[in-house]
């Protein structure tokens, strides 16, 4: 008996049904993991590119769904970063970058309030001072509507000049050319005032606060520190790492940080039992966010610091960044994160020891960098619980 060969036929319509079976099993496996929403975003774009007929910018277009897709997740610690921001982010978070040396708010009248100038950086050589809006970079307009692309505007290439229109407290108007330059900032710097108070400015705990808030508590009680106070006031956070090993530095033997996963994974980082004994305080405000919001509720729930400020807005989530083929990011928060002991600051804040709040004055000298501690109701009201 002759064996049955196959035909050509036979063998395409296999190859065909081959090639049918893996499409539609790579469909489902998209369809269960990015859901009809998902699939029916890939449609789209697929419909753009393959059908639509009219001038557009597939780039600026991608830019602003994703930017309105993680928008929509109602989180105001989840974002999109298009390719410039995301490496504005990079230098920014690494404390050194090439710009002009200005730390800014967004007002709602638009433009960039200048909170405070690095000293030796370019924006302070040119003159710019703390309480200044900038209104226009190199001839455009600053308005609410473009706030978030002006900082973008504001920085370029190291050697580089920008012409900025700045507008005083009492409306003068004035231009000022800068020239831009790499701009070390200094997450953190002690100092021994005269009562013998070791006075420790944490800016933010991005990289290097550790090291850097370390070496400075060691210089202090080398100088003789009889307590110390730590003003993470208008520090809007940075790394969990860096929070986990300056409290491992400080704290006692013990749980210092818990974060949970969606999933339910766990992770518990403990502190070994070498610390630094000395009576402390804590300055926060009320945009004292995320590592250093828990940083002072982790000093205080080890009975190992006393808290004093206003209260602050109760951050519970960490985040991680993304990089994205088309060269953004999204930043996405992935775990909540809670104290040693298992507690969330989410919707509550942390408990102060006592509360002391600021006149507007006083928070305008505290963000320009020029509130002395001697006039500084809320640093006297720490060093008060201290000695008490």
């Amino acid at each position: 008996m002759k064996k049955r060969r196959f035909s050509a036929v036979h063998l395409l319509a296999a190859v065909l049904l081959a090639v049918a079976l893996t499409l539609a099993g790579g469909v489902l496996t998209l369809r269960v993991i990015l859901g009809a929403e998902g699939l029916g975003m890939m449609e789209a774009m697929l419909l753009i590119k393959t059908k639509f007929v009219g001038e557009h910018d597939i780039g600026a277009a991608t830019d602003q769904a994703m930017d309105a897709l993680i928008d929509g997740l109602g989180d105001r610690w989840s974002y999109y970063m298009d390719a410039d921001a995301y490496a504005a982010q990079q230098e920014s978070r690494s404390n050194s970058y090439v710009g002009i040396g200005v730390t800014v708010t967004y007002p709602e009248e638009g433009g960039l309030l200048i909170q405070s100038v690095t000293e030796g950086g370019p924006a302070a050589a040119a003159g710019l001072v703390p309480g200044e809006r900038i209104t226009a970079v190199d001839g455009t307009p600053l308005t609410a509507e473009n706030q978030q692309e002006a900082a973008a505007m504001v920085r370029g290439p190291e050697g580089t000049q920008v012409t900025l229109t700045v507008e005083d407290a009492g409306g003068g108007v004035r231009e000022v050319t800068v020239t831009r330059a790499t701009v070390e900032e200094h997450p953190a710097e002690g100092e021994l005032l005269p009562d013998g108070t070791g006075l420790v400015t944490i800016r933010n705990f991005n990289s290097r606060c550790a090291e850097e808030s370390i070496a400075a508590v060691e210089d202090l009680v080398d100088q003789g520190a009889e307590r110390l106070v730590f003003d993470v006031r208008n520090n809007g956070g940075g790394y969990v790492s860096e929070l986990t090993e300056l409290l491992d530095y400080l704290l006692p033997e013990g749980p210092i940080f818990r974060s949970r996963t969606k999933e339910g994974v766990e992770r518990v980082v403990t502190s070994d039992a070498s610390c630094v004994d000395l009576p402390m305080a804590v300055l926060v405000n009320g945009n004292t966010y995320s590592a250093a919001e828990l940083f002072a509720a982790q000093l205080q729930e080890m009975d190992w610091g006393v808290v004093v400020g206003e209260p602050t807005f109760g951050k519970g989530f960490s985040q991680q960044t993304f990089s994205l083929a088309n060269g953004g990011a999204i930043n996405l928060s992935t775990a909540r994160y809670y104290t040693g002991q298992g507690v969330s600051l989410i919707g509550a804040g942390l408990t102060l020891d006592q509360e002391v709040a600021l006149t507007e004055e006083e928070a305008a000298k505290l963000a320009a960098g020029t509130l002395s501690p001697q006039e500084d109701p809320q640093f006297q009201a720490a060093l008060a619980l201290l000695e008490g």
